[in-house]
């Protein structure tokens, strides 16, 4: 397939590793017969795709497309995409689009997009240009379906043993902090939820030209710690969590970035990253070498790079915000969010669709004998002739 001018020509599976199950305790899991599912993030930062097929415990990553495209590029300033963010997407969402007819037929897909068309003014413009030009329907969806979806692409790496869940999703335009439990049936619901209107993007943007100093550092973490407490007062977690009653799960950009820093790998590697616990020491650590390195040395990491100097700094103000307004003793960093939500969503909505065509079936076999044993008075009205009926 060839490749659009200008975007990066994908990888197969190199970010996830070709026949590996995504869940990582699972590695080995015989897959079902294939069916191939889509998703598509749309972020103010990023376009990711990814296409897998069910296993029996889980999914496959067969292909995945990710590319740094700034949508929300701007945004601050006028509450509109620019031509230029809006053009640079299309051409990603083209690729996207390209990546899927290779996979296809495609049993059930979902675009999803956020902050950035959340807030955009002229967002019913790039909707129409992504379905005309690329041919994807994308759908915007709210803070609180963003919150959902994140808590639903992270249970795989919930602790079996601990009942409530605090999952945060540090985007590009906004940040998602929810809090969920596991009833003894292992069903999971959102408790709550708070959308902070800000993220790694937007706060970048607002300290561009120069690196951020340590009072608008500050400013950002009292900003976020004043949003949190009155999430606080109405959900009470402050004690729970210092009890461990709680388990925390980061997932973004900057969370994964921050556990390949603090692994000190030589460039970035999700099976390594993905599922680790970081202590809150090492948190503390960790955040400390990202911003003594400056922005000079967070360019030439590895694991950071020119795509994520500027925002990883912007991401760990974010993260202290949270680390220092509550007891929170480890983080469990998550590579996944609302793309493996969206699929665990899609498949397990696919089964019930097969079950409830099996049952329906079921429920109709043999009508002509059953009617005519009716219409002659020598139908079996027991509760075994009911059942096989």
């Amino acid at each position: 397939m060839k490749q659009n001018k200008g975007l990066p020509e994908r990888k197969k599976n190199k970010k996830f590793g070709r026949g590996k199950d995504y869940k990582q305790a699972d590695n080995h899991a015989p897959t079902l017969a294939q069916e191939n599912y889509a998703a598509i993030d749309l972020g103010t930062n990023s376009c990711r795709l990814v296409i897998a097929t069910p296993t029996t415990t889980s999914f496959r990553v067969v292909e995945t497309f990710s590319k740094v495209v700034r949508l929300g590029e701007g945004i601050i300033q006028d509450n509109e995409l620019s031509t230029r963010a809006m053009k640079r997407t299309i051409q990603a969402l083209k690729v996207c689009r390209g990546v899927m007819d290779e996979y296809m037929p495609i049993v059930s897909s979902r675009f999803v997009a956020t902050a950035a068309c959340r807030r955009a003014k002229n967002v019913a413009k790039f909707v129409e240009m992504a379905k005309r030009d690329a041919g994807i329907e994308l759908e915007v969806i709210s803070s609180k379906e963003e919150a959902r979806l994140s808590v639903v692409g992270c249970l795989p790496l919930l602790n079996r043993h601990i009942k409530r869940v605090l999952v945060f999703d540090i985007g590009g335009g906004s940040t998602q902090i929810s809090l969920a439990r596991v009833t003894d049936y292992g069903r999971t619901f959102i408790e709550g939820f708070v959308s902070l209107p800000y993220g790694v993007v937007t706060v970048s943007e607002a300290f561009a030209g120069h690196e951020m100093s340590t009072l608008e550092y500050s400013t950002v973490m009292e900003r976020t710690q004043n949003i949190l407490a009155e999430f606080e007062e109405k959900y009470h977690i402050y004690e729970a969590i210092q009890n461990q009653e709680i388990q925390i799960i980061g997932t973004s950009g900057t969370v994964t970035v921050l556990g390949a820093v603090h692994l000190k790998l030589p460039r970035y590697n999700r099976s390594a990253v993905d599922g680790i616990a970081i202590s809150a020491p090492d948190i503390d650590a960790t955040i400390n070498k990202i911003k003594t390195m400056g922005s000079e040395g967070r360019y030439k990491h590895p694991c950071i790079g020119q795509s994520k100097s500027d925002l990883t700094l912007a991401g760990c103000a974010i993260i202290e915000g949270l680390t220092s307004f509550w007891p929170i003793s480890e983080i469990t960093i998550a590579d996944r969010g609302i793309r493996e939500g969206i699929l665990l969503d899609l498949m397990h909505s696919h089964r019930q669709q097969i079950q409830y065509k099996k049952k329906k079936h079921k429920g109709r076999r043999f009508p002509y004998d059953r009617h005519h044993r009716a219409a002659n008075g020598t139908a079996d009205n027991s509760v075994e002739a009911k059942k096989v009926s």
